[in-house]
This record gives C-alpha cells, structure tokens and sequence, in this order.
C-alpha cells in the first residue's frame, strides 16, 4: 500500500471526493495546495477512449505549448552543419564526436535532432536513447533538414503525445508558478492537439476523462464535456 507525507494527505483533504471539477476551478484549487517549497510541475493525464490492443488506435503525435514548460531545454543536434543548429539556439551540435560522447555515458540534454544523413551514424545510440525516449523520429519531426525550425519548436516547448498501454496520455502543462492563463492556454492547446489526431477506427467517446495534479500533490478529476 502506498505511503504519502503529511503535507500530501493536508492536500488531499481539500479535494472533494467524487466531484468533477471544471477546469478553471480544478486549477484554482491545485495552486491553493499548500504543496513543497520547489516550483512543482503542472501534470495532466487524459484517458482515451482507444483500444490499445489495436495498432491503428494508438496515438502518437507532438505539440507546441504556447507558454513552455517553464524550464530550459536543452537541445542536441547530430548535423554536419553545426552552425545553422548552434545559431537556431541548439546548445549541441555536431556528429562523430557527440555520438562517442553519448557512449561514453554524456546524457546532458533533453531533446535530440538529426539530420536524415546522420541517422545511420546516430543509429548506434538506439540502445541508449531509446529506453529515454530520446531518440529521433520523423513522426515527431526530429529527424529533419529542417533544423532550425526543430530546435526553435523543441525550446519553444514541444512536447510528445504517446499513450501506454491503458490507454492513458501523462503530459505536462508548465510549473505551478504560472499564471493561471498560460497554465489554461497550454491545456487547450493539448485537448485540441489530442482532437485532432483521434483515431478514425475509434469509437463512441474519446476523451473519456482527466486529472491533473501537481509533482507531489494529489490529482483532480476535471471535466473534459466541452471537449467530446
């Protein structure tokens, strides 16, 4: 049975058992949460409506939050053209020297780029990328030519959509320091993002329901109506 510290059993006992909250007011109550004294990070989990069993339900996409995540990311790009990367705001970039780096355990980043003519070079970090989730893709627009718009979208913000195996997307929102605004505005930008990519072979609702919580606090169970 899981344990919690006293301050996370204080938080829960201001969270209405059973009640959906509006978002706004969702909000309003896990900014009121007494909380820990870092800047916690603002979660949301949607579970969807979708069979992960079936290949062509599962969903896998990105988006740009229009506020960011409230911390820097750090960005690497495997390019042969290390300053177009470097000049885009990449605070790596390079080729044969960044893949040793990375073998010999250098994990200092957050979001990997690559140039489709690198891959092959890039390929030999799978093992170590992979289980990080760091590893580029063209579905999510970090294999590309196109790097200078890679790295600004990866600073900006971007973030992955993926769900697991229950069918659930955990993404984040920005810090508990935010205004409320840009907590909100990041929020619909993903509900929206999420809308678009439903799956054509999914049925009946897919937004089934959501809760967001902060790093160490409890969840809300918020309501996604206006989004079905």
């Amino acid at each position: 049975m899981r344990m919690h510290g006293k301050i996370y059993n204080e938080d829960r006992k201001q969270v209405e058992h059973g009640k959906l909250y509006e978002f706004k007011e969702g909000l309003d109550l896990i900014k009121k949460l007494k909380g820990h004294k870092f800047d916690e990070t603002v979660e949301l989990a949607v579970n969807l409506g979708i069979d992960t069993k079936q290949t062509d339900q599962n969903i896998r996409g990105t988006v740009v939050l229009p506020h960011g995540l409230g911390k820097q990311v750090k960005v690497l790009v495997f390019t042969k053209n290390e300053k177009e990367a470097l000049d885009a705001g990449a605070d790596y970039a390079g080729a044969d020297e960044l893949v040793n780096k990375v073998l010999g355990g250098w994990l200092d980043f957050d979001t990997v780029i690559a140039t489709p003519d690198l891959m092959g070079l890039v390929s030999k970090l799978g093992k170590i990328l992979g289980p990080k989730k760091l590893m580029p893709n063209p579905k999510l627009g970090t294999v590309t030519f196109e790097v200078a718009k890679a790295v600004k979208e990866a600073k900006a913000g971007k973030i992955e959509i993926k769900n697991d195996k229950g069918g659930v997307v955990h993404l984040v929102i920005g810090k508990k320091s935010f205004p409320e605004d840009r907590l909100a505005d990041n929020f619909h930008a993903i509900m929206e993002r999420l809308k678009s990519i439903k799956p054509a072979t999914s049925k009946g609702q897919f937004l089934k329901s959501a809760y967001i919580s902060t790093t160490m606090g409890p969840s809300v169970k918020i309501s996604v109506q206006t989004y079905r």
